[in-house]
């Protein structure tokens, strides 16, 4: 460990990260200080450090090791008891050299240069590639392509074929569209995504839904809204309208005296949801009048206009 630096601070994770956290975290950092997509001088050193943490800590034994002995990992042999170990190198004292030497005289565990080991020559293959040292396994990039979908689509789900990306690199996938899917949410491929490198593991792709805007409905989550249009009689008096729904026609109630802007709710009649509850659809009320009136017509409105004492202006 030649920066001298914890593996868990440069991988920016505690002690007690899970495997998949480190993962996770090690792919964060292999995007940013990857010397094929950063120029900066100082990020081949720094992906180094990165990759070196990474190699020790995703694997179990290799992180117990480190774990127990700290940076002195590879040179204690594999017999050697931590608890031991490390009263012995208390009792060495400091200022010795760091590599293992055997037993000593007293019965302890020295530090002098007849064991130094090379740290260089321990390393010597955990780097390769760019004049002779490389980066290790590294996990393909997640992707991320949108999915446009029309409600319709959204509300019953099913299978599509999807075609991403251009010239010699598009290609066709098969998605299983989940019923009910909303509004932003992701569709994961496994090992879909970029490629790994030296027999890492693919990425995956994630499809972001987009639903596009529809004529009839509007969509707020797993809710529809509709609008609902009305006679003024209807309005005033109560009726039963059939209203368009994705999963077919259905009947709304409009009780008397409701008012423009007044919002019916269809329970259960919105996007539906594999975990729980389907949306709802809400038929909003408008009131409608005719652009022209016959004479039948404007007579009744102005009997009805004479008999009614009723202001709509005036709060109730």
């Amino acid at each position: 460990m030649a920066s001298g630096r914890d593996f868990y601070e440069i991988l920016g994770v505690p002690r007690s990260a899970s495997q998949d956290e480190i993962q996770q975290a090690y792919r964060k950092l292999a995007r940013t200080y990857h010397p094929d997509v950063n120029s900066d001088p100082a990020a081949e050193g720094r992906f180094k450090e990165i990759a070196e943490a990474y190699n020790v800590l995703s694997d179990p034994a290799t992180r117990r090791r480190y774990d127990a002995f700290g940076a002195d990992f590879r040179q204690v042999p594999e017999d050697v008891d931590p608890k031991t170990w490390r009263r012995a190198r208390a009792g060495a004292g400091a200022g010795r050299g760091a590599g293992y030497a055997g037993a000593g005289g007293g019965g302890g565990f020295g530090y002098g240069s007849g064991g130094d080991i090379d740290i260089e020559d321990l390393l010597g293959g955990l780097f390769g590639g760019r004049g002779g040292r490389g980066y290790g396994p590294i996990p393909g990039a997640d992707q991320e392509a949108e999915l446009p979908l029309t409600v319709d689509e959204a509300y019953r789900g099913g299978r599509r074929s999807v075609t991403i990306g251009s010239g010699g690199a598009r290609r066709t996938l098969e998605v299983t569209i989940p019923a009910g899917v909303t509004n932003g949410q992701r569709i994961r491929l496994a090992g879909q995504g970029g490629h790994g490198s030296n027999g890492a593991d693919a990425g995956d792709l994630y499809f972001i839904v987009r639903l596009r805007p529809h004529p009839v409905y509007r969509v707020e989550g797993r809710d529809l809204y509709v609008e609902l249009r009305l006679a003024p009689w209807e309005a005033a008096l109560g009726t039963s309208v059939a209203v368009d729904t994705p999963g077919g026609a259905a009947k709304v109630k409009v009780p008397h005296g409701t008012s423009g802007g007044k919002r019916l709710r269809l329970r259960g009649r919105g996007l539906p949801n594999p975990r729980g509850d389907a949306g709802d659809l809400y038929a909003e009320a408008r009131i409608m009048v005719p652009a022209r009136l016959s004479e039948t017509e404007r007579q009744l409105f102005e009997q009805l206009a004479a008999a009614s004492d009723f202001d709509p202006r005036r709060s109730t």
